[in-house]
């Protein structure tokens, strides 16, 4: 019972929570970004050197014999990858960046020190009052 409660302690915390949310959330975005490179990002590039896919960007090491498929280096699909990654990447950067600008901003405002109310005030005169009593000769 011990292991079971301690999992149960590991697996509740907040950090374990938004963690899983976090990685749901990359997943969802991941698709959202290949599909942007994929289908926006991509096609434009491809007319620009001649229409070229990268995707289908392979030298094939040894063709197909018979049921035996080809062995196929698929280097257009890294390309792409590394295209997806450096967009995922320039992505998190400008929102990281951009949430350490308004952590900054909130550092740097000044809090005005608390007005007094008349309370206080009346009291911090009865004070005064009291001190000069007590300090006459």
């Amino acid at each position: 019972m011990g292991v079971l409660n301690e999992f149960k302690a590991f697996a509740v915390k907040g950090n374990v929570i938004d963690m899983a949310v976090g990685i749901i959330i990359g997943a969802a975005f991941g698709k959202i970004v290949t599909s942007f490179v994929g289908d926006v990002i991509m096609p434009p590039i491809g007319l620009l050197i001649g229409g070229v896919d990268f995707s289908d960007l392979a030298i094939t090491l040894k063709a197909a014999q018979g049921d035996v498929p080809a062995v196929v280096l698929a280097y257009g699909k890294f390309i792409q990858t590394l295209i997806d990654f450096v967009i995922v990447a320039f992505a998190i950067f400008m929102g990281i960046k951009a949430i350490n600008r308004l952590k900054r901003e909130e550092a740097v405002a000044p809090t005005l020190p608390p007005v007094p109310t008349k309370e206080e005030e009346l009291l911090g005169e009865i004070r005064d009052l009291l001190r000069a009593q007590n300090n006459r000769p």
